[in-house]
């Protein structure tokens, strides 16, 4: 059995990962091997977070995209090098930021405990710091023993990372590759509650929705003329507009009113409209402490996707190049 089905197995018997063997994640992983590893991470995330509120979107994203290719094993954070392109440079990546934050992070806890703390734990650990900053208290729980990636390859980004585009029967096929359900595409589809979207990701929604030089149906009508008022054209990649309305840097669950009122940005905002099942599933977290307690569940699950543990893997010195 491949490590990548074991987790899944993992998953679907016992709800979590970490109850099947030791060598999966665990809470407290570092525990013995570096005591404040979680700590040290939780402090420096939360000093740059206190300098650049738009962190949390951003770490947020990088974990959601690092997970969905080859599993959360830090297989984003590597740089291209002469024999290959890696994830970094492909296009659903090429608006990711932070990640000189994530080097500086890595960079901390390896003054401590050098060779110990994998930068895939370091990229989780920062999401739910960086997005728990606010509320001061963790919003989900990281279970920790990831370990690194060798390999980042542009063309499996492209083949795995769910698109803007997506409809729902592909966001579904998507999720469902991964382990993930409907319920979990719709809790973590909340987390646009923070965050930004380029034009370009967008654009064809407003005035060239089937190649016609029309609107789609499915936008608020209102909406979409303030959008057209800031995307002037379909290949605009610089200009963005938050994801949520008013409330881009709130963690909440006013996403899921903006997507009842026909405001969700991309189609696959819209796309959690077009099936009964998920249509309720929106409904029901609309309830703010529900959507909290989804979520946080829906976290620990996605962040064990094919995870890289015991021997496999490497914990990186430097979490852009390979050791």
């Amino acid at each position: 059995m491949t490590n990548q089905a074991f987790i899944l197995l993992c998953i679907v018997v016992f709800g979590v990962v970490g109850t099947c063997h030791g060598g999966s994640l665990r809470k407290g992983y570092y525990k013995d091997t570096c005591p404040d590893a979680e700590e040290i991470i939780k402090k420096a995330t939360e000093k740059h977070v206190a300098n650049d509120p738009t962190l949390p979107a951003r770490f947020l994203r990088m974990h959601f995209h690092d997970c969905f290719v080859r599993g959360c094993d830090g297989s984003v954070l590597l740089n291209s090098t002469t024999n290959n392109t890696a994830e970094k440079d492909a296009i659903p990546n090429l608006t990711l930021a932070g990640f000189d934050v994530i080097d500086d992070l890595k960079a901390e806890v390896e003054k401590k405990c050098p060779n110990v703390v994998s930068c895939a734990d370091v990229l989780a650990l920062a999401a739910r710091d960086a997005v728990s900053f606010k509320f001061q208290t963790p919003l989900w729980e990281v279970l920790t023993g990831r370990r690194d990636g060798r390999i980042s390859r542009i063309s499996e980004a492209l083949a795995n990372i769910p698109s803007p585009l997506s409809n729902f029967t592909a966001l579904v096929r998507s999720f469902t590759s991964k382990g993930l359900n409907v319920h979990d595409l719709v809790v973590l589809s909340g987390g646009h509650t923070i965050g930004v979207g380029h034009c370009n990701t967008f654009s064809n929604r407003l005035c060239n929705f089937t190649g016609r030089s029309d609107q789609d149906p499915s936008l608020n009508p209102t909406y979409a003329s303030f959008l057209k008022t800031q995307c002037e054209n379909l290949s605009d990649n610089t200009t963005f507009v938050p994801m949520d309305p008013g409330s881009a840097l709130t963690f909440d669950n006013n996403y899921y009113v903006t997507v009842k009122q026909n405001k969700g940005l991309f189609e696959s905002d819209a796309a959690l409209l077009a099936n009964k099942g998920s249509r309720k599933i929106v409904d029901e977290l609309l309830d703010s402490k529900k959507f909290l307690t989804e979520f946080a569940q829906a976290m620990k699950r996605m962040g064990a996707i094919g995870v890289v543990t015991g021997n496999e893997g490497e914990i990186r010195k430097k979490c852009f190049v390979v050791n």
